[in-house]
């Protein structure tokens, strides 16, 4: 049965969402990523499968807005400073990821008798992870604000950006690498040349784009708000988000997703990102939903009993190759090994830019049908055991009691930490805050941070720091908790800071805590459990509000 004859578009829709929809239930009550379950839907309304039968030419392109949608997602949340944040560790580190993932993936595709072209679009898609996955696994685990989460997703930027990268140079190399060549060198044109118009092209695009979007997005958006209607706030978004795109590839012969990516950064750098997000984001989950499951529709599930070695050739790569890569490159960094767990766990799957970057390579003739199937298949099969790689890796985090710090206390620091009168657990924004009043008054304080960079920074201002992750109990017994007056405790994750909160509690039961928390309902567990003060951010901007309210003469008056 097909639904191409009748209302094609609607039918379309209508069997993709609604199967993805049960399926991905069936998905999330089995504990699977949902993802899993769009992506099955796909299968199930794809040709290669009895029954319902979608149109797959309207259903790639609605995946097209779906990929347009994601990477403008993806723009508008990409942050040069977190980047900046953690560069010694994601730039290095994603890099080689990246470089010895596609090297396994090439080595193999080369023992198949493919091309080096198939070769390395087949190695450049199994080396990136999957954005919706990897920032959903963090999510639950309440990682995304941690060092680990941001070190996680520094990792990820990196990774997007050299895959943006390879799909501006793809199309420009498509014609030597024995593709069809997207842009076709002519007479005495070198491939130098051929590169240098394509970055041209895209500098042309992104500086328009910068200075127009700079001075007319923030004007726009001063008018939205005079309005008051969010139908056109959404309306706004969308069509920047699509119509930049469309103009990208149709002006410059750019990428839709490309196209869109660098409108999400204008849109992020106008500082837009937070007043229009929320916007389109209804959008993006659906057409997201759409483009899972057109990319499903290409899968032919035989790949899986005619080629099963292949099969796990990849998923070995993917799953075992790039993690033990990621994990040994961030012990090589000198980082803790809950921090390289956390990281590897993150990046055992693929996800978007691997789909973008099979269909670029197919339609280019340069990936051959059997690579698109199989990258398809170690998609599905990596996210479906992705969950099972954090729990390995949670339970041998939990095994390593003795993880130490990088940095560990000598006798000479603890005499220091002797004279302090407060411990400063954590100096993210609000730790920052806490230290710069401290130093102000005059009181002696000892910080405990796991940031390299920030250590670094505080202890050549001569500030006491205990390097390593607080949540470890080796590094709490460190610090001399008995001749401690007061900690504060000032960690933005809620899971970190009650496992903190009980290590230094079971330490010294008497000592005063004072913590920080979001709402009401994390602030009953460390109320319940003995905290001195819990502050919540809402309730203490209110007060501060209120008593400049209440002391402004005019309002006295």
């Amino acid at each position: 049965m097909t639904v191409e004859h009748d209302l094609p578009l609607i039918g379309t829709v209508s069997m993709g969402l609604g199967i993805a929809f049960i399926a991905g239930l069936a998905a999330s009550r089995v504990g699977l990523p949902p993802l899993v379950g769009y992506l099955l839907a796909g299968v199930v309304v794809g040709p290669f499968t009895p029954g319902i039968v979608a149109d797959s030419s309207i259903a790639s392109e609605l995946a097209e807005i779906g990929v347009i949608l994601l990477m403008f997602g993806v723009g508008t949340h990409f942050s040069i400073r977190d980047l900046w944040a953690v560069r010694r560790i994601a730039l290095p580190g994603a890099v080689v990821q990246i470089a010895v993932a596609t090297g396994l993936g090439v080595l193999a595709a080369r023992v198949w008798g493919w091309s080096i072209g198939a070769a390395l679009v087949f190695g450049l898609a199994l080396s990136v992870a999957s954005t919706v996955v990897m920032l959903r696994a963090l999510q639950e685990r309440g990682l995304v604000d941690s060092v680990k989460g941001r070190i996680a997703v520094g990792w990820l930027v990196v990774e997007d950006l050299v895959m943006v990268l390879a799909l501006i140079l793809l199309p420009a190399f498509a014609g030597f690498l024995g593709g069809t060549p997207g842009h076709a060198p002519g007479v005495g044109e070198s491939l130098a040349v051929t590169v240098a118009l394509t970055f041209l092209k895209i500098a042309i695009f992104f500086a328009l784009m910068y200075v127009i979007g700079l001075r007319l997005f923030p004007w726009l958006s001063a008018q939205l708000t005079r309005s008051g209607s969010a139908e056109l706030a959404t309306l706004f978004v969308t069509a920047v988000a699509i119509s930049l795109a469309y103009g990208a590839a149709v002006g410059f012969g750019v990428s839709f997703a490309l196209g869109a990516f660098l409108a999400g950064v204008v849109v992020n750098e106008a500082g837009l990102t937070h007043r229009f997000s929320s916007q389109v984001q209804v959008l993006e989950h659906v057409f997201a939903v759409l483009f899972f499951v057109s990319v499903g529709m290409l899968l032919d599930p035989a790949i899986l009993w005619t080629e099963p070695l292949k099969v796990l050739m990849v998923l070995a790569i993917i799953m075992i190759g790039k993690t033990l890569a990621a994990m040994a490159l961030v012990l090589l960094l000198r980082h803790p090994l809950r921090t390289a767990l956390t990281v590897s766990a993150s990046l055992a799957q693929i996800g978007e830019f691997s789909f973008i970057l099979a269909g670029l390579g197919l339609s280019l003739g340069l990936l051959p049908p059997e690579g698109r199937d199989l990258i398809l298949a170690g998609a599905i099969l990596s996210i479906t055991l992705n969950p099972v790689v954090f729990r390995l890796s949670d339970w041998i985090a939990s095994r390593q009691a003795d993880d130490v710090p990088a940095t560990p206390v000598t006798s000479a620091d603890s005499l220091l930490v002797e004279t302090r009168q407060v411990v400063l657990v954590g100096y993210g924004r609000v730790g920052r805050t806490v230290g710069k009043d401290l130093a102000k008054a005059g009181i002696p304080f000892t910080v405990v941070e796991q940031n390299r960079d920030t250590v670094e920074r505080l202890r050549k201002r001569g500030i006491h720091v205990i390097s390593g992750d607080a949540s470890t109990a080796d590094l709490i017994t460190q610090a001399p908790l008995d001749r401690t007056r007061l900690v504060v405790l000032a960690i933005p994750n809620i899971h970190e800071a009650r496992r903190v909160f009980d290590l230094i509690k079971a330490a010294n039961p008497t000592i005063d805590i004072v913590v920080r928390a979001d709402d009401e309902v994390e602030s009953e567990y460390f109320r319940d459990n003995g905290a001195l003060e819990v502050l919540i951010a809402e309730n203490e901007l209110g007060h501060a509000m209120s008593r400049l309210v209440t002391r402004d003469s005019r309002v006295s008056a």
